[in-house]
């Protein structure tokens, strides 16, 4: 039998260890990755074996060369580009015409090969996909099979909404040679997006078999780290070429030529690799130390990790860290868990470098100096970039200029030379100043830009529905803390980014693989005003104005001294409001915190009451959700606000469907079943909300958060708009705000947050899964269960270690139960997975 080792990858999640290698060669105990993988082949008699590379591949031909040193035969394909997974396959064609194994080359793995292979000709099956439980399933691809092992569906790297399961695709196949017929010629495809998928549908033999041992997907620096745990614990034996030295309850693995003065200081597994150096009384404990190494006296090392050619001066102390090749520890220097130091860097004496940091190569630490977190630039630098469409930090300290710089260069390399993005920004002085470093970034890679300077979000979003642009940002304070900004990508439809337009980005921000314009033919800037004119026009032609101005409605809104003030009070005077404006001057750097929301509020209801005024409206400083006050005084919920507006759209006659998240409740269906109007559930994240919202069929996308959009003005969240359509349908309703619920059926509506540790939520997803087998249950987002006309939701939080638990029933006695119920089930589940 053949096996297919896929080694193509960029390595770009474990950056910087793929500085000067391809991912595949990075060294587990002084070996390369693969080679434990064509040592486990060899093991189970495969020892004809196909390697597909592509990036840097001639280090990996330079080590294996035809394979005979390590008992293989070893042929070499390289596509002469990014064709997929199974794409690259394909190119190999040739070599397969029988039955085959593929593999990745970046796995550390013991399963038994034999039995997967018998299970797959037992089955005769046409592909057998191997697989494994894990505590995060997000990065890799959920595969959910029947009694008889056949697979029913896959979610390829879901978010945690949609983890119904822990069982994941290993990237370890069986497959029949017919199966690459199903791959077309050249183009790029993938087996967990495009071919396995392909099969299911086809109804094909296609299985899965989980098998038992040890799996490791080596993706990223810290999976790295907890491979090397793993065999010290002894979870896996591996084979080391150092042989083992005779110390009692010592497991030392001394190479030759090894110079090691005092050995009474090694405790727990220690490595040293050949012609390395340790001098004088040092304290080292379950470490690898590579080739050609000098460790000096005093240094005290503890499940450390050090490449070949690296130096570590006397009395520097490094725990739970990678050091890469040709680095330089000064005397004295600190490193903390979690450190990662890529290639040719220097740290100078006494410096320290903070937990979890990363060093890319070829980086200068000054003596004494405090690193606090991962330089790339010279500059600070975030795990983590994209949440959603938002990218957020700091501002000028996370988020600087350079980066920013740097970002804008990634966005604008993503995109065609000589195309145009839509630029905007809030009121704050520190959106100004990064947005101009961001644009720079833009124009450096042939983008132009349209600047609509200080605006509004909805508007920009407006106008990017129309012809002309590819895509936009918007810089803003962040809601939740005036200290940090975002930047919001948006599409060239005006939607939020997607994550695969996120990774993109990330992709070549990462790489440096950044497009520099021709010195002339940079970007250019140009200023666009005529947005406003253009968005009153369609703002009016959304509303009907005879309505309106025959209501002569009377408002009070507080404008949260954002943009939006200098577009809304104009519109509405054109249509017959009298409008009392609060805050409504644009007052720069001034951050709203829910302390000074709670009180704005209590000013309004005080200010709308004794006014008589027939409503009144905080409009967010995104102008992108509201929060309402009646005539009487009374402050609506989110809830509550979704619920009327529904109510007053379907009392008003219009006719279309209404989409609302997973998590709103059952009274939209039960006000909508009475004039026979459809309900569209969707997922809670803003992009899967506004998707839904461009169907020529939906009238209203509404959240529980005070966000509404009317797709036949724009799809998108709009507090602006929402303000008058509310307004409008008062009108035509002819009835005040305060009776506008009246008729709608009482429900209680609870919900509550519980923290959660990442690596919890894809059993505690499985746990509810397996609780909900007998039940009616539905997987939109999370799991909803349903008890008649009562439910609870557990919905995992996309972007914080935190799990939601939302419940509804006929009272409020009735909801806590279920909430309470619930709470326990989870809390239980969590002790049971520690």
């Amino acid at each position: 039998m053949k096996a297919v080792i896929m080694a193509g990858g960029f390595g770009t999640r474990i950056q910087p260890l793929t500085g000067s290698i391809p991912k595949p060669m990075i060294p587990l105990f002084n070996r390369p990755i693969m080679l434990h993988i064509v040592e486990l082949l060899k093991k189970y008699d495969i020892t004809e074996l196909v390697m597909l590379l592509y990036h840097q591949p001639f280090y990996i031909k330079n080590f294996f060369r035809d394979g005979a040193d390590f008992g293989v035969k070893i042929s070499y394909v390289t596509p002469l580009q990014d064709m997929g997974t199974a794409g690259a396959v394909k190119a190999a064609e040739k070599y397969l015409n029988e039955r085959f194994m593929v593999i990745s080359g970046d796995l550390l793995t013991d399963f038994n090969l034999k039995k997967i292979m018998d299970f797959h000709a037992d089955n005769k099956a046409k592909a057998t996909i191997t697989l494994t439980s894990v505590k995060d399933p997000l990065q890799f691809g959920v595969v959910i099979t029947d009694k008889e092992k056949r697979i029913t569906q896959f979610l390829e790297k879901p978010g945690w909404g949609e983890v119904i399961s822990d069982t994941i695709n290993t990237g370890i196949y069986v497959l029949e040679p017919e199966v690459l017929s199903y791959i077309p010629e050249g183009e790029n495809f993938d087996f967990s997006q495009d071919l396995f998928p392909l099969m299911l549908k086809k109804q094909d033999a296609l299985f899965g078999v989980t098998a038992k041992g040890y799996w490791r997907d080596i993706g990223n620096t810290d999976s790295y780290r907890e491979a090397y745990h793993d065999i010290f614990r002894g979870r896996i034996n591996l084979k080391i070429d150092e042989p083992k030295q005779d110390f009692v309850g010592k497991d030392l693995r001394i190479g030759a030529d090894v110079k090691l003065e005092h050995a009474g200081g090694l405790e727990g597994t220690v490595v040293i690799g050949d012609n390395s150096q340790v001098l004088g009384d040092v304290r080292i404990k379950d470490s690898v130390i590579g080739r050609n190494c000098t460790i000096e006296a005093g240094v005290k090392l503890g499940r450390c990790i050090i490449w070949d050619n690296s130096y570590i001066k006397k009395g520097a102390k490094i725990t739970d860290s990678v050091i890469c090749s040709n680095v330089r520890v000064g005397q004295g220097a600190v490193l903390e868990e979690g450190a990662i130091v890529a290639e040719d860097t220097s740290i100078g004496d006494e410096a320290v470098i903070k937990a979890d940091v990363k060093i890319w190569p070829k980086k200068t630490i000054e003596a004494g100096a405090t690193v606090t977190s991962n330089m790339i630039w010279g500059e600070k630098w975030k795990k983590a970039l994209f949440e959603g469409a938002i990218i957020k930090g700091l501002s000028n300290v996370e988020l600087t200029p350079e980066f920013v710089a740097k970002m804008g260069c990634a966005y604008g390399t993503s995109l065609p030379k000589g195309s145009f993005v839509l630029g905007g920004r809030d009121s704050s002085p520190s959106s100004r100043m990064l947005k101009r470093c961001f644009v720079g970034g833009l124009l450096s890679a042939g983008v132009n830009v349209r600047d609509m300077k200080m605006t509004s979000l909805p508007l920009l979003r407006y106008k990017l529905k129309t012809f002309g642009e590819v895509g936009g940002v918007h810089f803003r304070q962040a809601q939740d803390d005036p200290a940090l900004l975002e930047i919001v990508f948006l599409d060239g439809d005006g939607l939020d980014f997607s994550s695969n337009m996120g990774k993109n980005i990330e992709r070549t921000f990462f790489k440096e693989n950044f497009r520099r314009a021709h010195h002339t033919e940079p970007g250019v800037l140009n200023d666009i005003n005529n947005v406003g004119d253009f968005y009153r026009e369609g703002f009016l032609r959304a509303l009907d104005r005879e309505v309106l101005k025959k209501a002569a409605c009377t408002v009070v809104i507080d404008f949260s001294f954002s943009p939006a003030s200098q577009t809304l009070p104009q519109l509405l005077n054109e249509l017959g409001f009298s409008v009392i404006a609060l805050n409504a001057y644009v007052d720069e750097g001034r951050g709203v915190q829910p302390k000074a929301k709670n009180e704005a509020l209590r000013q309004l209801a005080t200010i709308v009451s004794s006014l008589g005024a027939q409503a009144g409206f905080w409009l967010h400083p995104t102008a992108e959700s509201i929060t309402l006050v009646d005539e009487t005084g009374r402050i609506y919920s989110g809830v509550e606000l979704l619920s009327l507006v529904v109510a007053m759209l379907i009392k008003s006659g219009q006719k279309g469907a209404i989409a609302v998240p997973v998590q709103a409740p059952s009274t939209i269906e039960l006000m909508a079943e009475q004039k026979r109007c459809q309900v569209i559930r969707t997922k809670s994240s803003d992009r899967a909300m506004l998707e839904v919202a461009t169907s020529s069929e939906i009238v209203l996308t509404g959240t529980s958060d005070g966000r509404f959009a009317f797709p036949r003005f724009q799809a998108a969240f709009d507090g602006m708009f929402a303000i008058a359509k509310l307004m409008e349908l008062t009108a035509i309703c002819g009835v005040p705000l305060s009776q506008g619920l009246s008729g709608v059926p009482v429900r209680a509506f609870l919900q509550t947050s519980l923290p959660c540790p990442w690596e919890m939520k894809g059993g505690i997803m499985r746990k509810m899964s397996e609780d909900s087998l007998e039940k009616e249950a539905s997987f939109i987002d999370g799991i909803k269960v349903h008890f008649s006309d009562d439910w609870v939701l557990v919905l995992p939080d996309q972007y914080l270690p935190t799990v939601h638990i939302v419940a509804e029933a006929k009272d409020q006695k009735a909801a806590q139960k279920l909430l309470s119920e619930y709470q326990k089930k989870v809390e239980g589940w969590k002790k049971e997975l520690l």
